[in-house]
């Protein structure tokens, strides 16, 4: 097989999706500048994508195999491709619901088949952990590009125009030679197409005897309360930026990628510190540190003048400082993903990333849900200050899952769940 065309198509991959499933947070406030929607039905946007993201990933993770992972792929990027042409064509926030639909089902598609390919085209445990990382990090790179992507097309002068939407011609474009790359590569698929591939049934049976045992429920609930923080942040905090310190719509998505920065960096250092640290110690630092960090960066915002900000120059501070807290929470998700997954034999990984995925999905929706209607009722700032609480259900949370590491074992716990849903 041609090896780096292969991986090339996958980096281009994660890129465009990296860039559509990170500009909910910049499309929520175009929405509410074009369409005259209110935050909180602007919200929704947060659950078409990531509801979809999980019920897709379920139902393909039993049959990936049968439909091809190079073909899911071509499915998926021809669905975004089409769904991005749609959006300037026919504007409206139906269009956009429809997009983030089309996302998410998509991305499904691709993340399911690129974790898969990426075990066919290395040759040992560390080729794949090497690549898995680097693929990891060129989605930061998508992350961050979308914020000015898209805040080169915004009009400042006129928050009701349109213009923006002609961004998802340059993204439909990216996303048609992503396709014909793709198309145009062989990928040898033949040791996999042998495999039976599971039903539904048997994938719904293995996921249900893994969440009920309970080290995995307090796993599951904490996954879910670290990602309804991270996404109720993330998605809200353009329109933060805008309504609250008074930014222009350009600068305050070009600002939000501080957070994505910040994450990216966050990420790194912890692959560093982690191998001389506990992973549970360095954690509730981080945690603790973050609740600080809300509580310096929130009561700048209240102090912001009628000052005219016309660059990053004369930004306030809270602008700057508030978006580092993904320093802080960014080691938190790949940790507790980590410590489960290495407890769990190989076969059960399926199941597990099944419930990584559907949990992290609902908690995307529901954090986002929250923080738009609470800023919708009380305020951008009331509405970030809401992160202190789930800062301390995951305090409590880690250490939970720590004593129960500690007192019966994960490792023990988990292999003996596998060895009775064993056929």
């Amino acid at each position: 097989m041609n090896y780096w065309r292969i991986k090339l198509s996958l980096l281009l991959n994660y890129f465009v999706f990296a860039i559509l499933l990170n500009s909910v947070g910049t499309v929520i406030l175009q929405v509410q500048n074009n369409y005259g929607v209110s935050a909180s039905s602007a919200s929704v946007l947060e659950a078409f994508k990531d509801l979809t993201i999980a019920f897709v990933s379920f139902l393909i993770a039993s049959y990936s195999t049968r439909i091809g992972y190079k073909r899911a792929m071509l499915i998926a990027l021809g669905i975004v491709t089409l769904a991005c042409l749609l959006m300037p064509q026919v504007p409206g926030f139906w269009t956009t619901k429809l997009l983030f639909a089309a996302t998410g089902a998509s991305f499904a598609l691709i993340k399911v088949s690129i974790f898969a390919t990426i075990g066919l085209i290395t040759e040992d445990a560390n080729e794949h952990a090497s690549f898995m990382n680097f693929l990891e990090s060129f989605f930061m790179i998508g992350v961050l590009s979308g914020y000015f992507l898209f805040s080169a097309f915004v009009d400042d002068n006129n928050p009701q125009s349109t213009a923006w939407l002609t961004v998802y011609y340059v993204l439909a474009g990216i996303a048609l030679i992503t396709f014909l790359l793709l198309l145009s590569t062989p990928i040898d698929e033949s040791s996999v197409e042998h495999e039976q591939a599971k039903s539904l049934a048997d994938d719904l049976g293995d996921m249900v005897k893994l969440a009920i045992t309970p080290v995995v429920m307090v796993f599951v609930l904490t996954a879910f309360v670290y990602v309804l923080m991270e996404q109720g942040i993330m998605s809200w905090l353009p329109t933060f930026n805008s309504k609250i310190l008074k930014l222009p719509t350009s600068l305050s998505i070009q600002m939000a990628s501080i957070l994505a920065a910040s994450t990216a960096i966050g990420r790194f250092l912890a692959g560093v510190l982690l191998r001389r640290l506990s992973w549970y110690w360095l954690l509730i630092g981080c945690l603790i540190t973050a609740a600080g960090l809300v509580m310096l960066a929130l009561p700048m915002a209240s102090s912001v003048g009628n000052t005219v900000v016309t660059g990053w120059a004369d930004a306030p501070m809270a602008a700057f400082i508030f978006p580092l807290i993904g320093l802080l929470i960014a080691p938190i998700y790949p940790a507790i993903n980590s410590a489960i997954l290495s407890s769990l034999p190989l076969r059960k990984h399926g199941p597990m990333a099944g419930l990584i995925v559907i949990f992290s999905a609902l908690g995307g929706t529901t954090g986002s849900l929250i923080t738009g209607h609470v800023f919708e009722t009380y305020g951008g700032q009331t509405a970030f200050y809401f992160s202190l609480v789930p800062i301390g259900l995951l305090l409590l949370l880690l250490t939970a899952f720590r004593r129960m590491q500690a007192r019966a074992g994960v490792s023990s716990v988990l292999k003996e769940t596998a060895s009775v849903g064993a056929h």
